[in-house]
């Protein structure tokens, strides 16, 4: 019973109304809208601001940290502006519930590092200022979480930022450096500025700024600025004088990764073990990966279980190595192979400058087949065949049909004899015919008969 009256306390519109101490409100043209706190006396962000408040701005306060869930009542929230404070300290969770968040702005305040996980909260968030902070790093895991972001702030990170009297406490942490954020990783480059076929869908453009900070110039700072001032180009720098902290010396241009194969045909008997290598040169050192991306169709195609859903597929089985800055190598070792190893395996080079590959051809070869044995016996046979005949028995035994005939037509010369002609040439033979009556007086020569 108490509950139920608490929750009808809190839903009175005088209280959904009411604005938080310290704090100015302005109301749109049916509800309160905007809240604005600014007062120096606020230590902690206000626990009563009113749930249908769309744009919050806390600024020019003491506050020092964002606790989780600080803001899980605004559901409607669409600006948070969290700028000039003290604020150090950011929770994973602080931005729970604000779905529909849209811009984000922490400028102006003490972050030695923000928490990226947590823009997972805000899958509407397309700006995100983080202006004259503390930012010692950006790290290769915060592209994971910027995919929506076009509007992103990182200038003028440095130490004691850009405060009348720099407060020199961060020395304490670190004293190598007076400046902090001064490198960014491949991942990021890689969201920004996508290779040809890696984006799905039409390209997003983005707003970077980058400058005021103590570069580590390197040739990703300058593929940056050279891919910024592109035509066409998906990302626009707010300004292209970056200022280099560190340089070791004249700017090293990068350079696309070249692959090349030891072998780009290999044939290996099935059951065998298999080793296949690449080496690749490019600046930065490029990374390999290999791809299995089509079975073979050659000799043995009907033994292979063929899966086109599963190619091209990638092959972590490999090893790789870097002798030296910008040569790499790799290898992948295939045991005890089947015919389903055969097939077109690329090795991929990659880095900032671009991407590179080179296919290699493995073929599997086995036995004989056994189909094929039959064809063998065949040749064989004839001769079997011939011995089993029975006219070539009974002709060793009988007497040659001319012998008799001739006999027979001795003994009746009325009688219309069966002749047996044979050409001298041995070309031809004609047996079975039946010669016209002959008188009695005519002779019939044979062969065998001397005239």
């Amino acid at each position: 019973m108490y509950l139920l009256a608490l929750l009808c306390f809190l839903q009175h519109p005088a209280v959904l109304t009411s604005c938080p101490p310290l704090c100015v409100c302005t109301h749109g043209s049916s509800q309160l809208r905007g809240v604005h706190c600014s007062d120096p006396r606020i230590s902690a962000v206000p626990a009563n601001v009113p749930a249908d408040t769309v744009k919050l701005r806390l600024e020019r306060t003491p506050i020092s940290r964002i606790p989780r869930a600080a803001f899980y009542n605004l559901s409607e929230l669409l600006f948070l502006w969290l700028t000039y404070n003290s604020i150090s300290a950011v929770h994973p969770s602080s931005f729970l519930n604000l779905k529909v968040l849209r811009e984000l702005r922490l400028d102006g305040n003490q972050l030695a590092a923000f928490p990226w996980e947590g823009l997972r909260d805000m899958p509407g968030l397309q700006t995100l200022g983080l202006h004259n902070n503390r930012l010692s790093s950006l790290p290769s895991h915060a592209a994971l979480f910027l995919p929506n972001i076009t509007y992103l702030d990182l200038s003028s990170n440095r130490c004691g930022g850009s405060l009348p009297s720099p407060d020199l406490s961060c020395l304490s942490v670190n004293r190598s450096s007076l400046f902090r954020l001064t490198t960014l990783s491949a991942e990021l480059l890689d969201l920004w500025f996508p290779f040809p076929g890696q984006q799905s869908g039409s390209v997003q453009r983005r707003i970077l700024g980058l400058h005021d900070n103590p570069w580590l110039c390197d040739c990703q700072i300058s593929l940056v600025v050279s891919l910024s001032m592109s035509l066409g180009t998906p990302v626009v720098l707010m300004d292209h004088l970056l200022t280099c902290g560190r340089s070791p010396g004249p700017l090293p241009r990068c350079m696309r990764p070249s692959v090349q194969p030891v072998a780009t045909r290999v044939m290996s008997p099935l059951g065998s073990n298999v080793i296949l290598r690449c080496d690749a040169t490019g600046y930065p050192t490029p990374t390999l990966t290999w791809v299995k991306t089509s079975t073979y169709v050659g000799c043995c195609q009907q033994d292979m279980v063929r899966n086109n859903e599963e190619l091209p597929r990638n092959l972590k089985s490999c090893m790789q190595g870097s002798p030296r800055v910008g040569v790499r190598w790799s290898v992948i070792s295939l045991d005890a192979l089947s015919y389903q190893d055969a097939g077109e395996y690329r090795c991929q080079a990659r880095n900032m400058a671009g991407v590179a590959e080179a296919p290699i051809r493995l073929k599997v070869v086995g036995v004989m087949r056994l189909p094929r044995l039959p064809k063998k016996k065949s040749q064989k046979t004839p001769p079997k065949k011939s011995q089993k005949t029975p006219p070539m028995k009974t002709s060793q035994k009988t007497p040659p049909k001319s012998s008799s005939r001739n006999r027979q037509l001795n003994r009746t010369p009325n009688a219309s004899p069966t002749l047996l002609l044979k050409d001298y040439q041995g070309q031809k033979k004609v047996t079975n015919k039946t010669a016209p009556e002959l008188p009695d007086n005519t002779t019939v020569l044979t062969p065998n008969m001397n005239v």
